[in-house]
């Protein structure tokens, strides 16, 4: 007769020993429980499919009860008495649990940030990231990118909107739409649900950026810049601000191999630029002097503007900024930014230049006639003849040569 198999009780499971070897208990059906000399517990089954031998790991214990094991080998026999092996049921599972894991919506949305970010501001890249880490990973990060539908991120949106932080929900709307485009050009998605809640959230209306536009007020920025004391350096660029009114992130990251003294131009690389697209600023006459005055300082290092601590960096993005604030100019009434609208107004309506000129001029994406970007050659005599006489009405105003300021 074959042996009867005592079943397990729980508390001789508790209380079993390690001995010397390995030993098995086991409890019928197949499972039983592995005790080594070291002192670890393991269920596993033992099982036949077409006429060999298997064995199959179900767990350790405690963290697999007694009662637990028990139903993952029951589950085990249906499978085998329907001729499908669970090991093979096992892997597939865990394999499936694999495939989610890697394709979860924080695993991409790190994988897009790595990708599409390397170019851009350290204070973006950590800013872009903590916003996702802070609103969006708890509640979706673990969730594969493939099942999230519209209301799961409307509702992960609406958490950020109910902070009041409107502005911050429409970015992050922006933001997990570039995730999800990249999932599906990636194949781990098929469709973009953030595109799908464009007016789900509440309309925000952005403020512009704090400017001075009024020729008394430039006038009075200029002359305090000149009176300014700091270092040559965040001087020289304050000096250039106004004249190229690039954006805060070229101008500090400009570099020494970029400036064509003999054409009178700066010549920004497409990588640097925000539309891509090489980029040519013509240089006016007062712009020329401040880089030659500059060279002797940092001209044997890459950047025109150099980090007071090492050569090897650009200067902080916060010292024009910081400039500004020491300089008494409140976030309100003067960012770096600033210098930008400042241009774009004054050109307009003081100089009455063409816009077009002006927008070309801002790097703004431009298109002519035929709907096609301009390239980085248009209206360059134009521009570079705005740009001089921009530099000498500026220069007037500082002197007070200007009779029309008010």
């Amino acid at each position: 007769m074959p042996r009867t198999v005592k079943p397990l009780k729980d508390t001789a499971i508790r209380i079993c020993k390690p001995g010397i070897k390995d030993k098995k208990y086991s409890d019928g059906d197949g499972l039983y429980l592995l005790v080594t000399s070291k002192g670890g517990k393991y269920w596993r089954m033992k099982y036949r499919l077409h006429g060999k031998e298997h064995l199959l790991a179900l767990g350790t214990y405690p963290e697999i009860q007694l009662a637990d094991a028990r139903m993952l080998r029951d589950d085990a026999r249906r499978l085998v008495a329907k001729g499908i092996d669970p090991n093979e049921v096992k892997k597939a599972r865990k394999d499936s649990t694999l495939v989610n894991a890697e394709n979860s919506f924080e695993v991409i949305t790190r994988e897009w940030h790595t990708k599409f970010f390397v170019n851009k501001s350290e204070s973006h890249r950590v800013r872009t990231l903590r916003s996702f880490e802070r609103d969006v990973f708890p509640w979706i990060g673990n969730r594969p990118i493939a099942d999230i539908k519209a209301p799961e991120l409307l509702k992960t949106l609406q958490r950020i909107e109910s902070r009041g932080a409107l502005e911050t929900a429409h970015r992050t709307r922006s933001a997990c739409g570039q995730v999800f485009r990249y999932a599906i050009a990636t194949g781990r998605a098929e469709r973009d649900w953030a595109a799908d809640l464009v007016g789900a959230l509440p309309p925000y209306k952005s403020e512009n950026l704090a400017a001075l536009t009024e020729p008394a007020q430039v006038a009075q920025l200029l002359r305090v810049i000149e009176t300014f004391e700091c270092s040559f350096v965040v001087k020289s660029a304050l000096y250039m601000s106004p004249y190229v009114f690039v954006r805060p992130g070229n101008l500090r990251k400009a570099e020494w191999s970029e400036i064509n003294f003999a054409c009178k131009r700066w010549e920004i690389p497409a990588l640097k630029m925000k539309m891509k697209k090489d980029f040519i600023v013509p240089l006016s006459r007062q712009v020329i002097e401040i880089l030659k005055d500059l060279k002797p300082l940092t001209g044997g290092g890459k950047y025109v503007f150099p980090c007071h601590r090492t050569t090897l960096k650009p200067m902080s993005e916060n010292a024009i900024l910081a400039a500004l604030r020491r300089m008494g100019y409140s976030k309100d009434e003067m960012t770096g930014h600033g210098f930008r609208a400042m241009a774009r107004t004054m050109i307009r309506e003081r100089l009455k230049e063409d816009p077009e000129y002006i927008e070309i001029q801002l790097a703004h994406v431009t298109k002519n006639a035929n709907g096609t970007a301009y390239d980085r050659v248009a209206f360059i005599d134009e521009r570079t003849e705005m740009m001089q006489q921009w530099a000498d009405y500026l220069d007037k105003l500082k002197a007070g040569e200007v009779s029309n300021i008010n």
